[in-house]
């Protein structure tokens, strides 16, 4: 009976584990709450749809992505591929893919899919709500 409980126990544990993997692929939290007007000129790129621009916060920067015309998405720049090596990842010039040039790992601007490489996660991506100008991205 103890040896049931023990083995009840341990898959248990193993099943509860959030975030543990071969990889350690666990992006730092880091709290994000910022509002961008997008007709500032250092936002031109997201006034067209498949536009993208850098921008500071996140663990390592985030990417802002256009979907269309009221959707965007962003990202977190931190790899989350061995996650304590600090590997950002960037935006490719065909403006589809981003790659992480530590692992070779890449993924899909447009939802930060994984679509190759050792990587198993998704980029970190944080919540964006769009009123016609202003475009706030939080966690």
């Amino acid at each position: 009976m103890k040896r049931i409980i023990l083995y009840i126990s341990l898959i248990v544990l193993l099943a509860s584990c959030k975030g543990c993997n071969e990889d350690n692929s666990v992006v730092p939290l880091v709290s994000v709450d910022f509002s961008i007007n997008i007709n500032q000129a250092s936002f031109f790129e997201l006034t067209n749809i498949t536009g993208w621009v850098y921008v500071s916060g996140g663990s390592r920067g985030i990417i802002i992505y256009r979907n269309n015309i009221d959707q965007f998405t962003a990202f977190d720049r931190h790899s989350p591929y061995n996650v304590d090596e600090g590997c950002r990842v960037s935006v490719l010039e065909d403006n589809i893919t981003i790659k992480d040039e530590c692992s070779e790992s890449t993924w899909l601007i447009l939802d930060g899919s994984l679509i190759s490489g050792p990587a198993v996660q998704p980029l970190k991506q944080y919540s964006t709500q769009f009123n016609g100008s202003i475009l706030r991205i939080r966690n």
